[in-house]
C-alpha cells in the first residue's frame, strides 16, 4: 500500500481513521480552513505526486459545506 495516500474531510474523521487502520496506512496531513464569509480553503501538506489519492468525506448536514471541501 506504499502507493496510496488517504485523506479525511472534516465530516467523519473517525471513518477515515478506521479505513486507514484496515488498510495499514497513515491518514495524510491536510488542513481545512473555514472563513467567516463561508469560503473553505483546503491545503494538502505533503506531496502526493505518483500516489493514488483517496479523500474520504461523507455528506451529512451541512451538505454544501461538506461538498465544498472536496
Amino acid at each position: 500500500m506504499d502507493e496510496l495516500k488517504l485523506f479525511s474531510g472534516t465530516a467523519n474523521p473517525e471513518l477515515t481513521q478506521r479505513i486507514a487502520e484496515l488498510l495499514k496506512v497513515q491518514v495524510g496531513d491536510m488542513t481545512v480552513t473555514r472563513f467567516s464569509d463561508g469560503e473553505v480553503h483546503v491545503q494538502v501538506n505533503q506531496s502526493v505526486r505518483g500516489y493514488d489519492v483517496f479523500v474520504v468525506q461523507s455528506c451529512p448536514a451541512p451538505v454544501n459545506e461538506n461538498l465544498m471541501e472536496l
